[in-house]
């Protein structure tokens, strides 16, 4: 976490998306300490970084009509010079919109529309992977075919690990492909599970990339973690990143065993809700994805990362008395 404001950065307005969630309470924060002053939103009023003392603003949800242009005037409304979208969904309305945000006076950095929908269809996601040769596991629709066990099933469009199931016992899948909503089954990795946060220009250059291991989960979220270096972590971001075409700050996830290449089995094209570890570990991911938002030099030296800390997240509450955020 970043310990002194930045003086690019300070007195900067940015309105943060996805607020309910850790990696939108991540960048409210790593943006307070920056200098910066983030506007909270999100489309749920009980959201909990609507309730930290910051700015707020309701949003309508992904899906409703016209978002990106009430996300603009969100944005417009309260003086924003910047938007940080951290909700998949979110991204998939508002990219490729930059240009109408920047006519407004409010910068902005998504990824291409087909990333993020091929990160968001997990059955692209896997096919447009093995298209380009990158490691991962072996991947079929609707059933496991003649993919080897031990097996994962889980839902061509997910989040965290809902409706995610382990298959050791081939006796399982007719109940399972019954009740996961169309059933994605893949080969089971070895070895350890990483997240890597990374962030990646808008020339495809691999900027920054910090891998911590998953050492504990709870509802797809990692609630402890330790950062970690390993060669073979980097050739795969860049082949990945290459392969997707990403750019702006995200999260790729995979699997790591003693021998072969690191594997990837999903990518969030978004901030992580793991994210204040690698902030901990000394990597300015935030600052310098707001740098690049704003048109500002970035500097990739302050993206390294130190390996060997570890984290350890904990849940707080938060009383609300009637009021509701704007």
């Amino acid at each position: 976490m970043t310990d002194t404001p930045s003086p690019l950065l300070a007195g900067r307005r940015v309105l943060v998306t996805g607020c309910g969630g850790p990696a939108g309470i991540a960048v409210l924060t790593e943006l307070t300490a920056l200098g910066a002053v983030p506007v909270a939103a999100d489309c749920d009023p009980y959201a909990a970084g609507l309730h930290l003392g910051h700015p707020t603003r309701l949003l309508p949800s992904a899906d409703a009509p016209g978002y990106p242009d009430r996300l603009l005037d969100a944005a417009v409304a309260t003086g924003c010079d910047a938007v940080i979208v951290t909700v998949t969904e979110e991204l998939l309305r508002a990219a490729g919109r930059e240009a109408d945000f920047a006519a407004r006076g409010v910068a902005a950095w998504f990824p291409a529309p087909r990333t993020v929908a091929d990160c968001l269809d997990k059955w692209a996601f896997a096919r447009r992977i093995e298209q380009a040769a990158v490691a991962g596991p072996r991947t079929a629709l609707g059933g496991p075919g003649d993919l080897p066990g031990p097996w994962i099933v889980k839902p061509r469009y997910g989040r965290g690990s809902r409706d995610v199931h382990a298959v050791d016992d081939p006796a399982d899948f007719p109940t399972l492909l019954r009740r996961v909503p169309q059933p994605l089954v893949q080969t089971r990795l070895p070895g350890r599970e990483f997240t890597v946060d990374c962030l990646i220009g808008r020339d495809g250059t691999v900027l920054g990339a910090v891998p911590r291991w998953r050492e504990q989960t709870r509802a797809g979220i990692s609630t402890r973690g330790t950062t970690f270096a390993d060669g073979r972590i980097d050739v795969l971001v860049k082949e990945v990143a290459a392969a997707l075409g990403l750019t702006a700050l995200c999260n790729v996830q995979g699997f790591l065993d003693e021998d072969g290449p690191a594997r990837v089995v999903e990518v969030n094209p978004r901030p992580s809700g793991g994210l204040p570890l690698s902030l901990a570990a000394g990597a300015d991911l935030v600052g310098q994805f707001l740098r690049g938002t704003l048109g500002l030099p970035m500097d990739a030296t302050a993206l390294a990362a130190t390996p060997g800390v570890t984290t350890v997240r904990w849940f707080a509450r938060s009383t609300v008395r009637r009021s509701t955020p704007r």
